[in-house]
């Protein structure tokens, strides 16, 4: 076509028919003025062809109007050169479909600026595909916005790198849902820190599974606050080790709810510290199962305070044993319930300290 397309005005550009822009050469889409260029509409825009959009240069790129950047498709966006995607404008970036941002390559991910993903909606976050999510630097990452991050998919998730984790924000960390943050492989688990666990919010913390937590640092449990605790799954708790359940401070252990003392391990309430037994609260030693009383060492038996001890029922006394009974002292044998007295059998009397039996109130016997 030998048609002078600089002559044209850019309202003569705009009203060209798409057949025309089509079978523009490349040596006339490069001589587009970025005026005329602004002019396209995007029916025109989605004409154009590969050939065409790879002779675009960054200034004519910059000139597309938002109006017009739908008419770029993924076909576009693949044929533009990598210089060309690095000069969309702040403007233009949100304005491009979902669609075409996906046929993005990795690398060219990764080169965006951080102007340019910092005006991304969220809509086009969710769009990316895994792997250009996984192609974000270090750099990226932590710059994008809480609502960025509130639409990553459970799959966007699962993709990130141990590093892109690593390198979130603690406000970042504090917007993942519970779905989010069951997504985590257990390496990504692993390489958050401890300020970044004691960002989990409670709605993310319910995500964590008992692999998540026992993949999990010791400093990051320790570093869970006591507003958090309540908002572990209990089947969650099986993943700390008896070590990091020693290293609970006791606010931590006293944050508990009743239902998560419950579903500790025998082996967990045997690797409680004396303090720790101590600052159980009474809810929660009334529903320690009996064989979670059985698993009480004689030191944190005669560590039990007395209200501790009155709050035991009936089957929580007769899950001790001989040698834990042994270890009550004249107290805590006073302190125990009218109600719950039944429990002590034969064995357990007879297991008693005799100042124990006389420590017993008239109400008692």
């Amino acid at each position: 076509m030998s048609l002078d397309i600089t002559a044209f005005t850019p309202a003569q550009i705009a009203s060209l028919p798409t057949s025309i822009i089509s079978a523009l050469t490349t040596t006339q889409v490069a001589a587009l003025t970025t005026a005329q260029f602004a002019a396209l509409t995007s029916a025109q825009i989605a004409s154009l062809t590969a050939t065409e959009v790879g002779a675009m240069t960054t200034a004519q790129t910059a000139a597309i109007a938002t109006k017009a950047l739908s008419g770029l498709g993924s076909m576009h966006i693949g044929a533009l050169p990598s210089a060309n995607i690095a000069a969309f404008t702040t403007t233009q970036m949100p304005a491009l479909t979902t669609g075409a941002l996906t046929a993005l390559s990795t690398a060219e991910v990764a080169a965006l600026a951080t102007s340019q993903l910092g005006v991304m909606t969220t809509m086009q976050f969710a769009a990316l595909t895994t792997g250009q999510v996984s192609s974000l630097t270090t750099s990226q990452f932590p710059l994008l916005t809480t609502s960025q991050i509130k639409a990553l998919t459970t799959a966007q998730i699962a993709a990130l790198t141990t590093d892109q984790v690593a390198t979130m924000t603690t406000a970042q960390v504090g917007v993942l849902s519970s779905a989010q943050v069951a997504a985590f492989g257990t390496a990504a688990d692993g390489a958050l820190t401890t300020a970044q666990a004691a960002a989990l919010a409670s709605a993310g913390l319910a995500g964590l599974s008992s692999a998540a937590l026992a993949a999990l640092p010791s400093a990051d449990a320790a570093a869970f606050t006591t507003a958090q605790i309540p908002a572990l799954a209990t089947a969650a708790l099986a993943g700390l080790s008896t070590a990091e359940v020693a290293a609970l401070s006791t606010g931590q252990v006293s944050a508990l709810t009743s239902a998560q003392a419950k579903a500790l391990s025998t082996d967990q309430i045997a690797a409680l510290t004396t303090t720790q037994v101590a600052a159980l609260t009474t809810a929660q030693t009334k529903a320690l199962s009996a064989a979670q009383i059985a698993a009480l060492s004689t030191d944190q038996v005669a560590a039990l305070t007395t209200a501790q001890v009155a709050v035991l029922a009936s089957a929580q006394v007769a899950a001790l044993t001989a040698t834990e009974a042994g270890a009550l002292t004249t107290a805590q044998a006073a302190a125990i319930a009218t109600a719950a007295l039944p429990g002590l059998g034969s064995a357990l009397l007879a297991a008693l300290p005799s100042a124990d039996v006389a420590a017993f109130t008239t109400a008692q016997i």
